[in-house]
């Protein structure tokens, strides 16, 4: 449709204006005039069809606008080379009456040749997004400034080409006027004619311009909003290649960085989840608990803020960075431990008042040793979630607790929802000082719990989810 609508412009002007530029056109009825300029350029629009098919679409994407380009122009000329011929053949015309059309038909074929290659590339860019396939870079590729160049140096010399043949045109026109005639008004006709053409050539532009923004806006406009993504943290974008120029290599190397960030991002999450685990275990294997109780929490605590993610109390605070900065730091819960003296930790009865005391001070050497370490690091969401986590996970919804008595929503969410996981596991665990409960029990005294030592809305998550702990707990298991 794009290039037929450039054919059915071609035919318009050259049928108008053809005359005003050669006086052996001019010569010619209309009648006649229109239906050679317009069977010949039929002749070239059918024909292109044909070529577009075997030469550019089955042709690799990069190579496709140029073949565009040269075959619009091509035609273009083949058929104003024709028209030459053909009048030069059946009417007698001298060969400079021909070249003003080849003249003519060649530049009204340069603009439709560059809009068909930008409305070409603009095309083939979108088949590749759509895909996720990307242009192979060249070694050595036509650059933006060649372009541009060579686009600025035609336009400029097909222009001076056309306003000269005007001009000889009317200089012609005004020697063969009367002597008594008018000057004044033919003057105005000749700007009229000038205006004209001036009009024309600008409106052909300017349609240039507006194709070659829609292209610009598509690479710019995916190359800025992968940016953006990479800026906000996520690392997941592509920016397609879609030409074989400045674009395509900024796309490239884009995609390179974007490819190494994810990939140094990879290892160090690795490193961290690894560190993690590590301290964790190392705290465990001072404590009456197994290493199976890091994992089992964590899940617990997973479980229940997904659960909660949609309830509006807790939808702002669990979006899915924070459940998964929670799921992460959850095994640091009881990271304090390491500053209890053995003989405290490891008692294998009942501890004393005093010991219990001191016993309680675990989430506080916890608290504060995460406290240096985001100091030392600056702000840091997953310490700030695990320093949180060590802190508050024994403090109660009635204010009973410890280390600070916290009551109701004064304990963070993440402290809430560690509570209740970690006193499960703790029922249906077996320790050297008790049984291990049954779920059944467990689930009755969780349930007791409910807004003394548990935030209701957690323990009704945990209703909800009951199955799931089993589930965990079991594939989990402590092997003995």
């Amino acid at each position: 449709m794009r290039a037929g609508i450039h054919y059915i412009i071609a035919v318009i002007l050259l049928i108008i204006y053809g005359g005003q530029v050669c006086p052996f056109l001019e010569s010619l009825s209309i009648n006649t005039l229109a239906a050679v300029i317009a069977l010949w350029l039929l002749l070239a629009f059918i024909s292109r069809m044909k070529f577009v098919k075997t030469t550019i679409e089955n042709a690799e994407a990069q190579t496709r606008a140029v073949r565009q380009f040269f075959l619009e122009t091509g035609i273009f000329c083949s058929a104003g080379l024709a028209m030459t011929f053909f009048n030069m053949i059946v009417f007698g015309f001298p060969i400079s009456s021909g070249l003003k059309l080849f003249v003519g038909c060649s530049t009204l074929g340069f603009f439709a040749a560059a809009d068909l290659a930008l409305a070409r590339d603009y095309k083939v860019a979108e088949e590749l997004n759509k895909k996720g396939d990307a242009l192979d870079l060249l070694p050595r590729f036509f650059s933006l400034t060649r372009k541009f160049t060579i686009f600025a140096t035609i336009l400029s010399v097909v222009t001076s080409i056309v306003l000269i043949l005007v001009i000889i045109h009317d200089l012609d026109w005004i020697r063969q006027l009367p002597a008594n005639t008018n000057l004044s008004s033919a003057s105005i006709g000749i700007i009229k004619e000038i205006s004209f053409i001036l009009i024309v050539l600008l409106s052909f532009t300017t349609n240039l311009i507006f194709s070659y923004t829609r292209n610009l806006k598509f690479y710019f406009g995916r190359q800025t909003s992968v940016l953006e993504e990479v800026a906000g943290g996520k690392l997941d974008g592509h920016v397609p290649i879609t030409t074989s120029d400045e674009f395509g290599v900024i796309a490239h190397y884009t995609n390179q960085m974007i490819s190494g960030l994810r990939e140094r991002t990879r290892q160090l999450q690795q490193t961290q989840d690894v560190t993690i685990l590590t301290l964790a275990s190392l705290a465990e294997t001072r404590d009456n608990e197994t290493g199976q109780h890091i994992i089992r929490t964590q899940n617990y605590v997973l479980i229940l803020a997904q659960n909660l993610k949609y309830h509006p109390k807790f939808r702002n605070y669990l979006d899915e960075t924070s459940i998964d900065l929670l799921f992460k730091s959850a095994p640091l819960h009881d990271i304090g431990k390491v500053g209890i003296q053995d003989n405290i930790l490891l008692k294998p009865g009942s501890l004393t008042r005093e010991e219990f005391e001191e016993m309680k001070k675990h989430t506080v050497y916890g608290s504060d040793a995460l406290l240096a370490a985001e100091a030392r690091l600056g702000k840091n969401s997953f310490l700030h979630f695990a320093r949180e986590i060590a802190c508050s996970h024994h403090e109660k919804w009635d204010g009973s607790g410890y280390p600070e008595g916290l009551k109701g929503e004064d304990i963070p969410v993440s402290g809430r929802l560690m509570a209740l996981g970690d006193v499960y596991d703790a029922l249906i665990s077996k320790r050297v000082y008790k049984k291990a409960f049954s779920h059944e029990k467990a689930y009755s005294i969780i349930i007791e719990g409910k807004g003394t030592h548990f935030d209701p809305d957690v323990v009704d998550a945990f209703i909800k989810c009951e199955e799931d702990f089993k589930h965990i707990a079991d594939r989990n298991r402590d092997r003995t």
